[in-house]
């Protein structure tokens, strides 16, 4: 946990993602200098930075000692068309782009990386730390689309963690497949009464716990800033 004079020193700075074809993608980096991790968010289709339920979350994860990026995986023209928010090859890059950005940052480069994602976004994290091989050293979903991921989840091996609501049926079953394919560390919480979006009451904080309990726990035991060398490997 942090310090009690620790929150004097977070920093917040509006931030600007270069990825191929000469885009910008906005973001919001949270960090201070005894940050025992950086999560990366990957929004699902229809969301951004500022998704309200990422921003409820990524504030827990910062009471447990973690750094956050939060950032547009689109452009805002991009939103506009539908079938880009289910582009999960360009969701994958980006999510990449954002991973070597970090590696490239002069404080954020230090830290142990995790990677947290949300519906089609949950999808882009397993295959972007499948394609980094181990460098990610968590992964969280968070009612994942996790069937876009399709036969790379095989090839993860980062410790996941998928949470689903008891009510969203068809997710819970797509998660269930998913944890049967997964060869890595493996959990799938499920979380009681709550729908897809996590809306009843106290389910999103029910989400917060369980995500930042495993990337705490992961990042904190990593010993290692895998963020640099991943940063290196997509430069």
């Amino acid at each position: 946990m942090r310090s009690k004079t620790e929150p004097e020193r977070m920093r917040s700075e509006p931030v600007e993602i270069p990825v191929s074809g000469g885009a910008l993608l906005k973001g919001e980096l949270t960090l201070w200098p005894s940050a025992r991790g950086l999560v990366i968010f990957a929004h699902g289709s229809g969301s951004g930075a500022r998704s309200p339920r990422s921003v409820s979350v990524s504030h827990v994860l910062h009471s447990e000692g973690l750094a956050t990026l939060l950032f547009d995986l689109l452009t805002a023209g991009e939103q506009e068309e539908t079938a880009l928010r289910f582009d999960t090859e360009l969701l994958t890059a980006r999510l990449l782009d954002a991973v070597a950005w970090a590696g490239r940052h002069p404080a954020a480069c230090r830290l142990p990386l995790g990677l947290f994602g949300a519906s089609t976004g949950a999808a882009a994290a397993l295959r972007a730390a499948a394609r980094l091989n181990g460098l990610v050293q968590a992964v969280v979903c968070r009612g994942g689309r996790t069937d876009f991921a399709g036969d790379t989840v095989r090839e993860v091996v980062s410790p996941t963690l998928l949470i689903v609501g008891a009510r969203d049926c068809e997710v819970l079953e797509l998660n269930r497949r998913t944890l049967s394919e997964l060869r890595c560390e493996k959990r799938l919480a499920i979380v009681p009464g709550a729908s897809h979006l996590f809306e009843e009451p106290g389910a999103l904080e029910g989400v917060a716990a369980l995500a930042a309990a495993w990337l705490s726990g992961h990042l904190a035991a990593s010993g290692r800033p895998p963020t640099a060398t991943a940063g290196e490997r997509r430069a």
